[in-house]
């Protein structure tokens, strides 16, 4: 279809087309008219969430999911039973009513709170913002503020709630393992105490030190003994030689009688010289000679008895000694064993003493959430009731009336058209005829300008080609 045509339907067609228009343009207003008015009142919120660092990095502030959330809690049946219980709907006469008249099945708080859900309309200003506007719609303005208030009310409440509820909870758990936590940490000092008290130990670190102190000196007087021992029992082996003794020949008596032995033996010789072995005085000079060598040999005796008396005093000032360092060194072994135990049991106390006090600190943290009724949501404006419906607005729907009617009438008429066609133009006739034009007759009531203009046509249309105009001579 050509525009040629499509003007030619249009104009015998133009009554169907002008009906149809009126008709839907005619609905569009009485639409306007009788449709029930809608006011819309919107609050607006700011969402504080603190995000963590590498969402700050992408987003600068609340995540989308974030924002999602609190809408999808906005929108939740929570919020809603909460908004019927605070507006105190169930009490309403009115609401009952409808609630009876209704007969859905549900209870009055169910009901009620589909209802109230019904007008909701959460959204954001724009993509990344964390202001959310709560509208609310209703054919009453007053209501229709009245629940975007309580909206706004019951989310802050229920996001509290929300918050404060599992801190509750993990609260009463924290507490339930605070107790355990300081009864493991009591048992484990009574234990550490007990076993102190068993074992007499006070200071465990300082006595050790003592008695490794009295251990390394009972080790360095037993090798000083031992040294002494074995000197003296070297000594004491060489008795036999008692001549060459250090002792003997170092001892003052032994020295002056070996000199008087020496005076008195050249007295002998000389007497015996003169007068010969059997003179008296030569018997009274060795007589004297064999006594100061009998006090030489008791005086050697002595001394070599005290070497024996000091080798045998050594071994068993030795043996004491040894005994006295086996006892320490076993004490000392009993004293890091006990040592051993209380560091056992005193690890003990201090892994239940940082058990406690992890458990006590996250116990006392979730405790101050439990407490905390402070949202992380502000109210940046109120929903007042609104002067204006916000639905039907007139100049979009008698914008959309007009586009449909005007859609509709040409429809109207091009299906009329299409179920009653007819010849409208000289294209239409060759098409349905199968002949060519060789003329076009004017209308009775054509005016006289058409006339002259149709007489001056002379083209001939043949296959739908347009052909020369005829020679003057021919006509």
């Amino acid at each position: 279809m050509n525009l040629s045509h499509f003007l030619a339907v249009l104009r015998a067609r133009w009554l169907a087309a002008v009906v149809v228009f009126g008709v839907v343009l005619a609905a569009a207003i009485l639409y306007l008219i009788f449709a029930t008015r809608v006011y819309t009142a919107t609050a607006s919120l700011l969402i504080d969430i603190k995000p963590d660092p590498v969402s700050s990095m992408l987003y600068g502030g609340a995540t989308p999911s974030q924002i999602n959330t609190q809408l999808d809690i906005i929108r939740s049946d929570r919020v809603a039973q909460r908004v019927v219980q605070n507006l105190k709907l169930a009490d309403l006469a009115d609401m009952r009513s409808a609630w009876a008249n209704a007969k859905s099945g549900l209870t009055i708080q169910e009901w009620l709170t589909e209802l109230v859900e019904n007008g909701l309309d959460p959204h954001v200003t724009y993509a990344g913002s964390n202001v959310i506007n709560i509208a609310y719609h209703s054919a009453d303005p007053h209501f229709a503020a009245t629940t975007a208030n309580a909206y706004v009310q019951a989310y802050l409440e229920t996001s509290i709630e929300l918050r404060v509820d599992p801190a509750k909870q993990y609260s009463g758990f924290f507490t339930d393992q605070q107790k355990a936590a300081r009864d493991a940490l009591e048992e484990a000092q009574n234990k550490l105490s007990a076993f102190q008290k068993e074992k007499g130990i006070i200071g465990s670190d300082d006595k050790f030190d003592l008695e490794m102190a009295r251990l390394t000196s009972l080790t360095q007087e037993l090798v000083a003994i031992q040294t002494a021992r074995v000197d003296a029992s070297t000594r004491q082996s060489q008795i036999g030689s008692a001549g060459q003794l250090s002792e003997v020949l170092s001892n003052g008596t032994v020295s002056a009688l070996k000199a008087d032995l020496s005076a008195a033996e050249l007295k002998l010789q000389d007497l015996t010289s003169r007068y010969g072995d059997k003179h008296p005085q030569v018997q009274e000079a060795r007589s004297a000679v064999a006594e100061l060598r009998a006090k030489i040999a008791r005086a050697t005796s002595d001394v070599t008895g005290a070497i024996g008396v000091d080798a045998r005093v050594s071994h068993a000032r030795e043996a004491e000694i040894q005994a006295e360092v086996d006892a320490q060194r076993n004490k000392v072994l009993g004293l890091k064993e006990t040592r051993d135990q209380v560091a056992v049991l005193q690890r003990d106390v201090d892994n239940a003493q940082r058990s406690y006090d992890a458990v006590y600190g996250r116990a006392s943290q979730t405790n101050l959430e439990s407490q905390n009724r402070q949202s992380n949501a502000t109210v940046i404006s109120q929903a007042t009731t609104p002067s204006t419906p916000s639905s039907p607005k007139t100049l979009t729907v008698l914008l959309m009336g007009f586009v449909a009617a005007v859609g509709l009438g040409l429809g109207a008429a091009l299906l009329l058209e299409q179920m009653d066609k007819r010849i409208r133009t000289t294209s239409d006739a060759f098409d349905f005829l199968g002949l060519p034009v060789i003329g076009i007759m004017p209308s009775p009531n054509m005016n006289r300008r058409l006339r002259g203009q149709m007489a001056l046509i002379q083209d001939r249309v043949v296959s739908g080609r347009r052909l020369p105009a005829p020679d003057k001579g021919q006509a």
